[in-house]
């Protein structure tokens, strides 16, 4: 049967199943259905949880789970699952209960998979220990998604609506098994290992990871030609019992950099200077070779005085390095004619743990990041794993924007033993924009809005059509924009993903869909309204529960009711432009060309 399978994916949105058939797949030995929705989307569908029909249908099985910051071990990962820990380590042929695990380590958990209620499930019990947590991180972020937050919020009705510290919660993980299960192909489907998807998984990795055939994967998901999958949801790896034990093959994370960039310098953990400048950047282009050649002969100059930090630190201005720090480390590389080198500070941890006052939890401002005080100057510091350092540095390296927030150092550990690194990245003075739409006392009147809704249309513009490669944001929130000293907008946490690929225009889509939510945000002035999450409120625009006023009175009762200044005709345009962004179907929302023509009407 000449079946091939090409598995796209694009930016943590999509990733396409796309194939070439003589012959198609009788459809009807397929097991499960595939739900497409993700783990924090409020749709169900019959993939959401696996059906059965006896509760004689049990199986021991298995799951996929991911080594993360907060279970780096098989100890810590036996305990969240409540398994043996050697039995752990002798499936995956580990020796160490203790040793920190690679971030993204794909670790197999034996489950046993019981029918219940006409579901499959393999039933645990998770104390929640954390004072202010959500259903929501539980199933998405604590147990990557091997079920849905509405799965685990059902489950747990009695809770409430969200977990409080010392609940005892029942947590169904999804699983099925393969009785009466049988394949065109030749042999018998011994285990269906339930895995979650990520970014960058695509059928040849999963083919070389687990042994398994196209037919056997596709019948097992009720997979079509032409059928699409996403990040973050979850599909079952059919095992045959001919493949031996199972286990996980190892394959490389990811391909080499292309030749036409410059890597990030690695870096070396030798020098003892407080403040160095860390050195990365990607090849500019010749059209600058002129001006690369004349930085050379002005840096040579400089190298040869006493003081070439203070010449970029006079005393007389408030700069994020003491005067008293020199260095003899150039800020180009030995080959600096190959392209412009993007310099960052380089700290010291006890810096890091003074500026955030030992990673206080006053200090803290989000996952992992907190704010802090270096030389007089407010920063925000994100943690991260080391190994994810150098192409967060690498992508700010390629990048260089007015509405981006600015990178401006990095701190390593100082021995091998650490494993964290942490980014210095420009605080702007008025926080993230959620804040600010949160704050009675200092209401943002509507110019500023409008003016922080184009700055960020404007950033995505310059990411998905004016950068090259282009990218896309992919987590684009009103958390993860700031508000500088004079209400101008600027988006944080670029960590998106190259779009150089054929279906670069669907992550960019997925940009589009969170710009339309930061907007009815903006228009709102809330994240939800009347119970419902701000995008699902927007039924005014047609009529709907008006009583007679129209669209009108129906937005008028959508804005903000801090707001006074506002232009009504302004408003209802900016919600139909929200509208149109948050459509269902990707191909029916507009480009970020689009929302600029409008905006610049109106700005």
């Amino acid at each position: 049967m000449g079946t091939n399978l090409v598995l796209m994916y694009n930016n943590k949105v999509m990733i396409h199943l796309w194939f070439i058939i003589c012959i198609c797949i009788n459809s009807c030995y397929s097991q499960q259905p595939y739900d497409s929705s993700n783990c924090y989307s409020n749709e169900t569908s019959p993939g959401s949880r696996y059906t059965c029909n006896s509760t004689h249908d049990t199986c021991k099985t298995f799951l996929v789970y991911r080594a993360n910051q907060n279970f780096q071990t098989i100890s810590q990962i036996s305990n969240l699952f409540n398994k043996n820990t050697n039995e752990i380590l002798h499936i995956n042929n580990l020796t160490s209960s203790s040793q920190i695990l690679k971030q993204g380590k794909e670790v197999l958990i034996p489950i046993e998979c019981t029918c219940s209620n006409q579901f499959y499930q393999a039933k645990l019990s998770y104390k929640n220990l954390e004072s202010s947590t959500t259903f929501s991180n539980i199933a998405c972020e604590v147990f990557e998604g091997l079920l849905k937050h509405v799965t685990l919020s059902d489950q747990n009705e009695n809770q409430g609506n969200e977990p409080k510290f010392g609940d005892v919660i029942h947590v169904p993980l999804r699983c099925s098994c393969p009785k009466n299960y049988s394949s065109i192909m030749k042999g018998v489907i011994k285990y269906f290992v339930t895995y979650p998807l990520i970014q960058g998984d695509n059928f040849d990795k999963l083919s070389k990871k687990f042994g398994i055939s196209l037919d056997d994967f596709l019948e097992a998901n009720q997979l079509q030609p032409l059928s699409s999958v996403f990040p973050q949801t979850v599909v079952l790896i059919p095992i045959r019992d001919a493949n031996g034990p199972i286990k996980i093959f190892d394959i490389p994370d990811s391909p080499s950099p292309p030749p036409n960039f410059l890597p990030t310098n690695p870096f070396t953990q030798e020098s003892t200077q407080p403040s160095n400048l860390y050195i990365a950047g990607p090849i500019i282009g010749f059209v600058l070779f002129i001006t690369l050649v004349a930085s050379g002969f002005y840096m040579k100059k400089l190298r040869k005085t006493d003081d070439v930090i203070d010449s970029f630190n006079p005393t007389n201005s408030t700069t994020l390095w003491s005067p008293i720090r020199t260095s003899t480390t150039s800020c180009l590389s030995p080959d600096f004619l190959v392209g412009i080198k993007y310099c960052l500070l380089n700290y010291h941890i006890e810096e890091i743990e003074k500026a955030t006052n030992f990673f206080s939890d006053v200090n803290k401002i989000g996952d992992f990041a907190y704010k802090g005080l270096i030389n007089g100057i407010e920063v925000m510091i994100k943690r991260m794993r080391f190994e994810d350092t150098s192409e967060v540095i690498d992508l700010h390296s390629r990048i260089n924007h007015i509405n981006i927030v600015n990178l401006i150092g990095v701190c390593y550990g100082e021995s091998d033993l650490i494993s964290w690194s942490y980014l210095v990245f420009e605080l702007p003075k008025n926080g993230c924009l959620r804040d600010c739409l949160m704050d009675p006392c200092n209401t943002l009147n509507w110019h500023r809005r409008t003016q922080i809704v184009f700055d960020i249309a404007t950033c995505l513009y310059y990411l998905h059509y004016c950068s090259f490669p282009s990218y896309a944001h992919m987590n684009v929130n009103s958390r993860n924009i700031f508000v500088t000293e004079n209400w101008r907008g600027k988006l944080a946490d670029v960590g998106g993903v190259s779009n150089n690929l054929l279906h670069g225009t669907v992550s960019q889509k997925v940009d589009i869909f969170a710009f339309g939510v930061v907007l009815l945000e903006l228009i709102s002035g809330r994240e939800k309204f009347d119970g419902k999450l701000v995008k699902d409120c927007v039924g005014f625009l047609f009529g709907e529960g008006s009583e007679g006023g129209g669209c009108f009175e129906g937005l008028r009762n959508f804005v903000d009711p801090n707001l006074k200044d506002y232009s009504l005709p302004e408003a209802l345009c900016l919600c139909f432009l929200a509208k149109d962004c948050v459509k269902d179907d990707p191909l029916h929302r507009p480009t970020v060309d689009d929302i600029m023509k409008v905006l610049a009407k109106m700005v």
